[in-house]
């Protein structure tokens, strides 16, 4: 059997306004509580009337009176709104909406400086928040975004992505990376052109460097020698520290190992630039804990790169 269908004339805010009236007893009084106009109150309240198809109010001069049914109407109302209200946040507490978390996706290469700025910053704004952090490739932190995983990530620009709000934080050029040492060293610029029998090692597909890695080839003219392709860029750092490979690496890394790695500019022909930013998807732009994450982003752009 299907549950009995209730007016189209009666809907939350109407029971809203109709609480105000009970509260204030005045229709001006009610108006002002809800900043609407008395005439809104008053068709509210007529509405209602048409809705529930009995008298709720009488007359008595140029005054409103609640009925005996107005009351009740109220004392439902009142019951309607509190378990409403109490449903939405159990809802967004269920989809990770303005709960006490945040969930954050990064590269791993943010975690050097970006990332702890942010979280610092974050804790300072909304101490309440914990925040939790969860690494992976560009791709693999696309698609945890779009599965509702995490609720923002600190990653690069996905392309052709209209579901996805980006706020860019910095723009980071891609380096020619070599172990201390090598013949580049001397260098105050590669072609890469004349790097074809160089070996080298990279990120596996999915990570934005590793797209900047195929390009800069690309333009090179040639396909690159890689002996091994690991999943993590500190990792790959390590593999160009112990003379496996020179690869290429954004700016962002170039402390990480200092005595160790040595980043060079690209000639110019060559040069690939990744903007980072603070991703979430569209349908969570005005969920409260975002709105924080995305204040702390804009407010400390210059520190984060």
């Amino acid at each position: 059997m299907s549950s009995p269908r209730i007016d189209e004339e009666i809907t939350f805010r109407k029971l809203e306004v109709l609480l105000a009236f009970m509260e204030t007893g005045n229709l001006t009084r009610a108006a002002e509580l809800l900043e609407v106009s008395t005439v809104s109150v008053h068709r509210a309240l007529h509405s209602l009337e048409v809705g529930v198809r009995c008298t709720l109010f009488r007359l008595e001069g140029r005054n409103l009176h609640p009925t005996e049914a107005a009351r009740a109407l109220a004392d439902v109302a009142r019951d309607v709104l509190q378990r409403m209200n109490e449903g939405i946040r159990s809802t967004r507490h269920v989809a990770g909406y303005s709960a006490d978390r945040i969930r954050i996706g990064s590269l791993y290469s943010l975690t050097v400086k970006t990332v702890p700025k942010v979280i610092m910053a974050l804790k300072l704004r909304k101490a309440e928040l914990q925040a939790e952090l969860v690494l992976g490739s560009n791709a693999d932190l696309l698609q945890k975004l779009r599965d509702g995983a995490i609720d923002a990530a600190l990653m690069a620009i996905p392309p052709a992505a209209p579901d996805i709000e980006s706020e860019p934080l910095f723009e980071d050029d891609i380096h020619f990376a070599a172990p201390v040492g090598s013949r580049y060293d001397a260098l105050t610029e590669v072609d890469l052109s004349r790097c074809a029998d160089e070996r080298f090692v990279s990120l596996t597909e999915g990570f934005a460097t590793y797209n900047g890695f195929l390009e800069s080839f690309r333009i090179a003219g040639f396909e690159p020698n890689v002996v091994m392709r690991t999943g993590d860029i500190f990792s790959l750092m390590n593999l160009v520290c112990n003379g496996l490979g020179c690869t290429l690496l954004p700016g962002r890394v170039r402390d990480v190992f200092p005595q160790k790695v040595r980043l060079i500019p690209l000639q110019a022909k060559y040069l690939m630039r990744q903007t980072i930013a603070l991703n979430f998807l569209h349908t969570r732009e005005r969920d409260p804990n975002l709105l924080s994450l995305l204040a702390v982003c804009r407010g400390a752009k210059a520190e984060l790169a």
